[in-house]
């Protein structure tokens, strides 16, 4: 696993690309809805190593394997609980295969659907789920984690404790939000930010926000509070509802990759796409920094 120092070694030379969306593609590739994304993944990988080494070749340095809700509680759910480990150091292999030379980042989000609450006994609980999920990707070989999609403080603190535990030294958090900077929960989203990095996170800021409703504006105001590195990972655009029940997202690739310019103006350093962005997205961001130079 890479060090803070040699993360932040990488963004010397600019800002770093993530990948864009994952579960949004493997539906487009056949993968059935209210599936579990992980068990689908292992019996069809040859899908994701195509998606991923096409994120690779369009330009992507950070590939995030396929382990959103490869946590015992959510593995549960399809009974391979008992796996957790080995599913998550599969996974993270799997990635390795489709782009070598590419950075993998263990993927880890909010148990919050899981739990009723958010008291001690369950924070406890929480922690443990973290940690079986995080020794598995380590002992896949990730380079980094990238807890995305947070929900509440408390998810972010339980993946703090759990990856000090552990040993695992960078990881990025990133956290939906609402345009004006604030949670769903209706907490500051800047100052939540502000404490992780005073904690040790070694990059924060948001994802899964629509890009046609994120202004400048949001990064603006994240980026006076925080110092360090800040992640602009949206969507593209507000998803409608199509006559088969799925999401589609109508922003084109140069439209967004106009809005991350922007936020790239404001601060941004680590930028990438969610939900309904493909490789051509990450193609356009990928030609946008060449013109920035």
């Amino acid at each position: 696993m890479l060090t803070r120092e040699q993360f932040h070694d990488l963004l010397k030379d600019g800002p770093l690309l993530l990948d864009g969306a994952a579960g949004s593609n493997l539906r487009k590739a056949g993968m059935p809805r209210g599936c579990c994304t992980e068990e689908w993944v292992l019996n069809h990988p040859e899908v994701m190593i195509d998606l991923q080494r096409r994120y690779y070749e369009a330009g992507s340095r950070v590939l995030y394997a396929p382990t959103f809700q490869a946590q015992p509680a959510a593995l549960k759910e399809v009974k391979l609980d008992k796996q957790t480990e080995s599913i998550n150091a599969m996974l993270v292999r799997l990635t390795r295969a489709a782009a070598p030379e590419a950075l993998v980042a263990g993927d880890i989000t909010t148990l919050a659907v899981y739990l009723d609450s958010f008291d001690t006994a369950l924070f406890d609980t929480m922690v443990e789920n973290y940690r079986r999920q995080i020794v598995g990707l380590l002992e896949g070989g990730v380079d980094l984690i990238a807890a995305e999609t947070l929900l509440y403080p408390q998810d972010a603190e339980a993946i703090l404790t759990a990856a000090e535990l552990e040993g695992a030294e960078t990881v990025i958090y990133t956290f939906t939000m609402q345009p004006d900077g604030s949670l769903f929960s209706g907490m500051d989203a800047g100052k939540i930010l502000r404490e992780l990095e005073e904690a040790g996170a070694a990059a924060v800021g948001f994802n899964c926000v629509a890009a046609d409703m994120m202004t400048p504006g949001l990064v603006s105001k994240l980026r006076r509070q925080v110092r360090g590195p800040l992640v602009c990972k949206p969507n593209a655009g507000i998803p409608v509802i199509n006559d088969s029940a799925e999401a589609v997202y109508p922003m084109e690739p140069g439209e967004f990759a106009g809005i991350v310019s922007d936020c790239l103006d404001m601060g941004a350093k680590i930028i990438g796409g969610c939900c309904g962005t493909d490789p051509e997205y990450i193609r356009a961001l990928a030609e946008l920094l060449k013109r920035r130079g």
